[in-house]
């Protein structure tokens, strides 16, 4: 039990992401996440009207299996296999995350001010959390794909744009996290 509760060595994750591109490349497949919600549209028959909609959704039904998986993993995961022992957190980040307002996330591994159920009791949390959707629905539309299509399959097929998205999604993330993080909190 401890080995699937721990954290493990990125080498063993590496190499088993690296299999299952492989795999994925050797049937002709490609993996993305934020390709599935153009899978769910077209499923409810909305491609009558949106021809961006109008595909075979059914030949990505892998996929949605995918999407799936990860939600049911995700649940396992947090409600079963949850160990925040293991996850060591910078003092520095924690000191950061006080100056905020945003108590330590003691005994878990994220804060509930940002990530707790509380959030839907404010109004400006819950305005966060339409505008950051909404952001991210554009920016992975906008970007050709999301965060897990292009640095792990995009960058896997050696894929220039990929690349350039991935730079993208880091130095976003860098001004996120250093500049308008605090300017919300």
């Amino acid at each position: 039990m401890e080995l699937i509760t721990h954290t493990w060595h990125w080498a063993v994750s590496g190499f088993l992401i690296g299999l299952v591109m492989l795999t994925l490349n050797y049937f002709g497949k490609v993996f993305g996440m934020s390709s599935n919600l153009r899978s769910l549209c077209a499923m409810t028959g909305i491609g009558k009207k949106v021809p961006f909609f109008d595909w075979d959704w059914k030949s990505q039904r892998w996929n949605l299996a995918v999407v799936a998986g990860a939600m049911i993993g995700g649940y396992v995961a947090v409600n079963f296999l949850s160990d925040a022992s293991n996850v060591a957190i910078n003092p520095k980040t924690i000191e950061q995350l006080t100056a905020m307002g945003i108590e330590a996330p003691n005994g878990k591994v994220l804060p509930d001010a940002l990530f707790g159920s509380e959030i839907f009791q404010s109004p400006k949390m819950i305005f966060i959390l339409i505008v950051g959707g909404i952001l991210i629905g554009f920016g992975s539309r906008y970007a050709g794909g999301c965060t897990s299509g292009h640095a792990i399959s995009g960058l896997s097929n050696l894929q220039l744009p990929s690349l350039k998205a991935v730079v993208g999604f880091f130095i976003g993330g860098l001004i996120m996290a250093h500049f308008i993080l605090p300017l919300i909190f």
